[in-house]
């Protein structure tokens, strides 16, 4: 803050402040029951209370600050495995975190936990006082991240993958690059520092385009823009683009299938434990998007070039430790979407259905094992894992809760079972909002949408739901034979979906948006669902993964089994 009153550089105000003698002292927060609690805060008005051990072989794991959308507790998980794993290999682990919420910030977790903010400063101060080996800063997410190229230029040693590696991931004109070299296809893209590169580029590429600016977290900012008139706007609202902040524009693969991959990878080769496949279409955010390990509609042949792409760039890249790519299916081809060169929010999913520590592993290959040594096999799942997000919306009940590029979840659950179907089920239960087995469901969808939910309208119909739907909705179902009565649309007088949803007469909600250009705006079906607890669902595949689960659980398929026993059945 004083560098940027001063207008000056936060390493001068450093320099400054250290030449003056005024540097950060530590003391201990009081832990209730607990002596000796190695849990640190700092202050420049005491002395310093905290002694540094003799023990040479210490590491920093830098955490992920403060839960928000985007940064959240799957980091947290990383980072506590990780701490494990270093006490394991015999090195003193020094935690640097500031959120009092999270496991890697309770007192027995690491051997000393400094509870500090997560900047250039205060990191820099602990490193100089406890002089590690070196620091992680792959398991926080993006946080640490946007500070590791300015730690190393102030003398960190930086563990695993080179801050080059992650500024050229981050970097679209020299990832492009890279991809071309490797020969793996990318969706066109350009990286605009003016307004008017950026509508160059988008003329160049062609609407629709996926626009953001570059490192931000949870798809802040992102949009997805249709026209000239619309990126402009964008431009002048949204973002300021600079030099120093471009921004990233890509073209938007319309109805693809999102894919992602998590590698572990020790600088020379990686291992691809599996594919995990993103239930809504290309589009909504990878946060946001339900998701299902192993893929249930991707061919073998897009999961094994999923694969083989991943190793090829993981070794590119150099990365040791974690990596996270994501990639969309369009047209029989499969596309790199991004590289992220750190662990994801995926990682506690993955190690969960797949019965690996993937945290604990990228931690022995950055202490210096090679995966050769570790000897990672590839399996069959023969379960399947359901992940769900979790949504706010109950709390900001005047919020539209469709998904788009920008993330909005605040959390993530898991759904275990045997078959798809039932994972599906389990993970609905887990958000607290339980599919219904029998009633009334309410469809109504936009035109282009139709005909994608045929099909799930008519199972609904085959398990004995009653079915409602709106004008257009209605009059489609009907002439494909399905059984449908009509409901009105609340412009359209009383009784109408409001009064349905206020009197508990529907038990599910199928509503797509209807855009822009619709005359109406609908968005009080979503809020009203929300405000009275339905379900809700806002994308056709959605609908066709809850048709299944619901189908799933009336047939009876649940058992309960342990993790110990899901991980068992593993061959």
């Amino acid at each position: 803050y004083l560098a940027k009153l001063l207008g000056t550089t936060e390493e001068a105000i450093r320099a400054q402040r250290t030449g003056l003698g005024i540097v950060e002292a530590w003391d201990a927060v009081p832990v209730s029951g607990v002596e000796n609690a190695a849990y640190y805060y700092s202050t420049y008005n005491a002395p310093d209370r905290v002694a540094v051990s003799d023990n040479k072989k210490k590491i920093m794991v830098l955490g992920g600050g403060p839960n928000r959308i985007g940064q959240g507790i799957e980091f947290d998980y990383c980072c506590v495995h990780t701490a494990f794993a270093l006490r394991d290999l015999g090195y003193e682990t020094i935690m640097v975190n500031c959120n009092p919420e999270t496991v890697s910030t309770d007192y027995d977790t690491s051997d000393k936990l400094y509870f500090e903010p997560l900047t250039v400063e205060d990191v820099l101060s602990i490193y100089e006082k406890e002089k590690p080996l070196g620091a992680i800063v792959q398991f926080g997410g993006q946080t640490p991240l946007n500070i590791a190229k300015q730690l190393e230029e102030a003398g960190v040693n930086i563990l695993g993958t080179s801050t080059d590696a992650i500024d050229l991931a981050e970097d679209r004109d020299r990832f492009r690059a890279m991809m071309e070299q490797l020969d793996i296809p990318m969706a066109e893209s350009g990286m605009a520092s003016t307004p008017d590169e950026a509508l160059a580029i988008a003329a160049r590429i062609g609407y629709p385009l996926m626009v953001r600016p570059s490192y931000v977290l949870g798809g802040r900012g992102m949009e997805i823009v249709h026209d000239e008139q619309m990126l402009r706007h964008y431009i002048a609202a949204a973002v300021e683009v600079t030099p120093e902040r471009p921004i990233l524009i890509d073209r938007f693969l319309s109805n693809a299938i999102e894919a992602e991959a998590d590698a572990i990878a020790d600088g020379t080769d990686a291992f691809v434990p599996t594919v995990m496949e993103h239930i809504e279409l290309a589009g909504v955010h990878s946060g946001d998007s339900a998701c299902v390990i192993p893929p249930v509609s991707i061919d073998k042949k897009h999961r094994d070039t999923i694969a083989d792409y991943t190793r090829k760039i993981a070794v590119a890249l150099k990365v040791v430790g974690l990596m996270n790519m994501q990639y969309a299916i369009a047209d029989d081809t499969v596309y790199v979407l991004e590289a992220n060169p750190r662990a994801s929010r995926t990682v506690p999913l993955v190690s969960k259905v797949c019965g690996l520590s993937m945290a604990r592993i990228a931690t022995e290959i950055m202490m210096g094992k090679t995966l050769k040594q570790i000897g990672l096999k590839h399996v069959a799942y023969p379960h399947f894992g359901v992940k769900e997000a979790v949504f706010p919306f109950n709390m900001f009940q005047e919020v539209d809760p469709l998904l788009g590029p920008e993330m909005r979840s605040t959390g993530e659950v898991l759904g275990l079972a045997d078959s798809y179907g039932l994972a599906f089920y389990k993970a609905q239960e887990a958000t607290q909002l339980p599919l219904p087995l029998e009633g009334t469901v309410l469809i109504t969808v936009a035109d282009e949408d139709k005909p994608l939910v045929l099909d799930t309208a008519r199972r609904f119909a085959d398990l004995g739901f009653k079915i409602l739907a709106t004008g257009g909705t209605y009059g489609f179902l009907n002439d494909k034979g399905i059984a449908v009565e009509k409901i009105q649309k609340m412009h359209e007088g009383r009784p109408h979906i409001l009064d349905a949803i206020t009197n508990k007469e529907i038990d599910l909600v199928i509503n797509t948006p209807a855009g822009s250009q619709s005359q109406y705006d609908d968005s009080y079906i979503r809020k009203t669902a929300i405000k009275h607890k339905i379900p809700y669902i806002t994308t056709p595949a959605a609908a066709a993964a809850t048709v299944r689960g619901i189908e799933a659980k009336r047939k009876g398929e649940a058992e309960v089994k342990s993790l110990q026993e899901v991980h068992a059945e593993i061959r």
